[in-house]
Parts: structure tokens; sequence; C-alpha cells
């Protein structure tokens, strides 16, 4: 019997598969958007080793909610800070099943401001 596949893991796939094909071995960005939270990894495929993270769990980015742009938008700075300081310019950005809207906009444009290029 064969499993019905969300609209989301179809994305992710989709996103996945683009980022296999023109990723060119840089780094990945990727991000994980819950209920009250952002997370975002750089990570090295090659490797299989993560370069920088950053999520508003950490207690410098605690505040009331975690859930909002301006918490992604935080965690956006200090991933690009943390990612320029392990030696990672250029990234590919690795979305998962996310809409590019909200907090996942306002997470890479931040990550743009903040020195990464993608």
């Amino acid at each position: 019997m064969r499993q019905k596949i969300t609209p989301f893991e179809r994305r992710r796939q989709r996103v996945r598969t683009s980022i296999r094909k023109t990723g060119g071995g840089k780094p990945r960005l990727s991000i994980h958007r819950s209920s009250k939270h952002m997370y975002a990894q750089v990570i090295d495929d090659k490797e299989g080793v993560t370069l920088a993270a950053a999520s508003t769990v950490e207690k410098d980015l605690r505040g009331s909610t975690g859930a909002t742009t301006d918490a992604a938008s935080a965690v956006g700075k200090l991933i690009a800070e943390r990612a320029k300081k392990a030696g990672v310019e250029k990234v590919v950005f690795d979305r998962g099943g996310f809409l590019y809207h909200g907090r996942v906009k306002a997470l890479a444009d931040a990550a743009r401001d903040g020195g990464l290029q993608f």
C-alpha cells in the first residue's frame, strides 16, 4: 500500500533535488520553522558536519516568543555572524518544505544583510 505524500514533503523533495543539482559543493543553510521557534544550520554535506548553528532556543535570543519575524531576523543575523567566523561566505539556501514567506523570508533577508551570499 502506498502512502500519500503530503504537499510539504513534495516541496521538500523538490528543493533538495534542486540543491543537489545546482549546489556546486557549497555549504547548505538549512532552516526549520516550528510553531514556537526558528532553527538554522550551516551544513557541509561533503564532510557531514554542522559548521554553524543558531536558534531562538538559545539563551541570548530567548524572548517572549520565538515565533515572530523579529526573532527570525535575529537568528538570521546570528547564523551569518557564526558562519563567517567559521570561514563560510557563500551558501545554498535550503528552506526545506517551508514556503518562502514570513519568518523564513525574514531569516533569509537577515542572513544576506549579515554577509552570507546565496
